[in-house]
C-alpha cells in the first residue's frame, strides 16, 4: 500500500487543506479498478470507521497476492469540510464560505476526460477540492461514495443504466433498499462519476462492469465497531465479486431481495408546523395509506396544540429526521412509497 497527501490551497496566504489518499497497485490491468471515498460531508463516519475496518483485510490481501485491479482510497474525503466549527458545533455538509453543500456543483463531464474538466484555479478550495476528487475517481470500474443519512436503513443510490448490472454490489453489500435515479441537475459527485458514460460509446460506458453508487450507511449515530466491520466485510464482498480482489471464499452474489424504489416514489414529508416531534415510526417500518407518521407539539399544553401527519400512500419508512426539533416545511422523513408520490422531485431529494 502506497499513501500520499494531497494538498488543495485555500483561499488566502498561509492556507492549505490536506487529506491522505492510499493505493493499492493491481496485479492484472485488465481487472476492474475501485475506488473509495468517505466523508464527503465532513461529520459522516460510518463509512470513515468502515475504511478503517476494510484496511487489514485489503493489507492481507496485498501480501498474498491477490488484488487484481488498483484501488484507490480517500477516507477523509472533504478537509474544509472537517476543519468548520460553529460555536463548537461541527458543519460538514455545507462550506460555511459559500454556502453549498460540499456534494453538490461537481464538474459533469460530456465524457469521460480530465482534460475537460474547468480550470478551478481562482474558482475556490471547494471547487479545486472537487476537481481533484474527480480527477482521482475518473477512469475507475466502481467509484463508491461512502455516506450516512439522520436515522435510516442502509441502502444504495444507483442510476438507472447500471441498474440491474448492480443487483449483485447491492446484495454483496447488503444494502436494505436500493433507490433508482435518472437525472443530476446539481452535480452530485455520484453524477459526475456516472454521468460522463451517458454518451459515450457502449464498449467506453461498459455499465455491466461499471459499479457507481452513493452508499447511505444508515444514520449518524451508527459509528461503532461491530458496524464498521459488518461494513467493511460488504465492500470486500463487493471487491470480491467484481475481480478487484481474489478471494475463492467469497460466494457469488447475483440476486438482491431488498426493495428497488424510483426516486419519484419518494414522500419526503414536509412538517406543516414547527415544533418537537413525537415519531411514530421508525425507518423500516410499513405503513399503509392514511396511518400516523408523526406529531408535532407546536403549541404545548394548548387546545389544538397538536398537529398529526398521515402517510398519503403505502410504502416503507426510509428514513427519519435524527433532531427531534423542527420548522415549517422541514422534511419529517423519507416514505419510500408503492407509487410515484404526488411531490415526485427529480434530482436530489433534499438539499
Amino acid at each position: 500500500m502506497q499513501k500520499t497527501i494531497e494538498r488543495i490551497a485555500g483561499d488566502s496566504e498561509g492556507v492549505v487543506y490536506e487529506f491522505p489518499v492510499l493505493r493499492f497497485e493491481g496485479k492484472d490491468k485488465a481487472a476492474p479498478s475501485a475506488y473509495l471515498q468517505a466523508a464527503l460531508h465532513a461529520g459522516e463516519l460510518p463509512g470513515v470507521v468502515a475504511i478503517d475496518a476494510l484496511m487489514p483485510m485489503l493489507t492481507k490481501a496485498e501480501a498474498e497476492g491477490r488484488i487484481k485491479g488498483s484501488i484507490t482510497i480517500v477516507p477523509w474525503a472533504n478537509p474544509i469540510g472537517r476543519a468548520q466549527y460553529h460555536f463548537g458545533e461541527h458543519q460538514g455538509r455545507f462550506n460555511l464560505g459559500t454556502r453549498t453543500n460540499f456534494n453538490r456543483s461537481f464538474p459533469l463531464l460530456a465524457a469521460p476526460d480530465a482534460r475537460l474538466l474547468p480550470d478551478v484555479s481562482l474558482g475556490g478550495a471547494d471547487r479545486r477540492l472537487k476537481n481533484r476528487l474527480v480527477q482521482l475517481s475518473l477512469g475507475n470500474d466502481i467509484v463508491l461514495d461512502l455516506h450516512c443519512d439522520d436515522e435510516g436503513l442502509a441502502y444504495l443510490y444507483i442510476h438507472t443504466s447500471l441498474w440491474p448490472h448492480m443487483a449483485d454490489c447491492a446484495a454483496a453489500m447488503g444494502a436494505e433498499a436500493v433507490l433508482l435515479w435518472s437525472e443530476d441537475n446539481t452535480g452530485t459527485f455520484e453524477g459526475a462519476s456516472i454521468m460522463p458514460y451517458q454518451n459515450v460509446p457502449a464498449s467506453v460506458a461498459r455499465f455491466d462492469r461499471r459499479a457507481v453508487t452513493t452508499v447511505e450507511y444508515r444514520g449518524m449515530l451508527d459509528v461503532d465497531a461491530a458496524l464498521a466491520a459488518a461494513d467493511a466485510a460488504g465492500l470486500y464482498r463487493l471487491l470480491a465479486a467484481r475481480g478487484v480482489v481474489q478471494d475463492s471464499s467469497v460466494p457469488k452474489f447475483e440476486k438482491f431481495s431488498g426493495p428497488v424504489v424510483p426516486l419519484e416514489n419518494i414522500d419526503m414529508m414536509p412538517s406543516p408546523r414547527a415544533g418537537a416531534i413525537l415519531y411514530d415510526v421508525k425507518p423500516g417500518d410499513r405503513v399503509q395509506k392514511g396511518d400516523r407518521l408523526a406529531t408535532i407539539v407546536h403549541a404545548p399544553g394548548e387546545a389544538g396544540g397538536r398537529t398529526e401527519v398521515f402517510a398519503p400512500q403505502s410504502g416503507f419508512i426510509l428514513t427519519r429526521r435524527a433532531r427531534r426539533i423542527i420548522r415549517t416545511g422541514e422534511d419529517l422523513l423519507k416514505l419510500a412509497g408503492d407509487s410515484r408520490s404526488s411531490d415526485a422531485r427529480s434530482g436530489t431529494l433534499e438539499d
